[in-house]
């Protein structure tokens, strides 16, 4: 850019005070260049090359069916027992005298590996069936005296090469290379059926929970609250413990959530019209959030846990019952 300027000096001055003049309009020439240039508008930047978003990685879960099916939302599929018509599958089961179980129960509960390279498929007749690297599906197992009814929960080891079972009485079978069992309930008169277990994170220990609220430990699980003996709207359906162990929170079929030690209350279903019962639940890995899953498929998240999908409004082969949280690596 070039200018050209034509300066003629005013009348008076004489040809020593020229130059001086001269100097002066050249710095007003200057500054006003200068001043022009800040006030300027910047001009538009070039457009970026586009570049591909990073890959979301938030936590993920399955939901299973009683049917043996097994959906996975932002989570691997390792398989699922759900099989053409006709085909025996894994939830399938003929109980044998004096079993009075009936076969139609099918699947009544699933856990994942504490690394997420694996789950199990629990029918109600006992028996798991492992998926991914869970498993092979251990046939040494110590059982404590006195289980009955049907299998209601399981709890798979630190490796996935084992896990534990309780049933509907409270006894509780240790299977593969978990701790052989701490203990059971069977020697108590029960309010409420035991309907669920959950492992401490280091898996040392177990919380089994029944039906009526209680909360029973065993191991290195701290017994840090129940809602045994409160009145509630619906009975308990699951238990799912914060990750380092000092909490817990009670999820009921109405929705809602209770919550113990150091777990966080971030918002239930209770009071709000659901399509079907909730079944299970599930903690985010940073343990400030949980899912509840319904029995048509139906996914409720809280505080920190994403929602990923849902098998609402689809038609089901066999109810959900219950979910696991998909986690990326081993617990620390």
């Amino acid at each position: 850019m070039s200018f050209l300027v034509k300066c003629r000096f005013p009348a008076g001055l004489t040809m020593k005070e020229g130059p001086m003049f001269l100097r002066r309009v050249a710095m007003v020439l200057a500054s006003g260049l200068f001043g022009a240039l800040l006030l300027a508008p910047a001009p538009a930047p070039a457009p970026a090359m586009a570049r591909p978003l990073a890959a979301a990685t938030p936590p993920g879960y399955w939901l299973a069916g009683a049917d043996g099916g097994v959906f996975a939302f932002n989570a691997p599929f390792y398989g699922s027992g759900a099989l053409p018509t006709g085909a025996p599958g894994p939830c399938g089961f003929s109980p044998q005298p004096p079993s009075t179980l009936n076969s139609a129960l099918g699947c009544i509960a699933v856990a994942a590996t504490p690394s997420g390279n694996g789950y199990w498929l629990l029918n109600a007749f006992r028996q798991a069936h492992p998926y991914g690297q869970a498993g092979p599906s251990p046939a040494a197992c110590t059982s404590l005296n006195g289980a009955n009814g049907m299998w209601t929960g399981i709890a798979s080891s630190a490796t996935g090469a084992g896990y534990w079972l309780v049933s509907s009485n409270g006894g509780v079978l240790g299977c593969g290379d978990v701790t052989a069992p701490f203990g059971g309930v069977v020697s108590l008169t029960l309010n409420g059926q035991v309907v669920g277990m959950a492992a401490t994170p280091d898996v040392k220990g177990y919380w089994l929970v029944a039906g009526d609220g209680g909360v029973f430990a065993f191991g290195d699980a701290a017994f840090l609250g129940s809602m045994g003996g409160q009145p509630l709207n619906a009975p308990i359906v699951g238990i799912a413990p914060t990750p380092d162990g000092k909490g817990y929170w009670l999820a009921a079929a109405d929705g809602g959530v209770f919550s113990f030690g150091d777990a966080q209350f971030a918002g239930s279903m209770g009071g709000t019209h659901l399509n079907a019962p909730v079944v299970g639940m599930a903690p985010t890995p940073d343990g400030k959030g949980y899912w509840l899953a319904a029995a048509d498929g139906g996914v409720f998240s809280f505080g920190t846990a994403p929602f990923e999908g849902s098998m609402a409004g689809t038609a089901l082969a066999g109810p959900i019952i219950g979910m696991a949280t998909f986690r990326a690596s081993a617990p620390g």
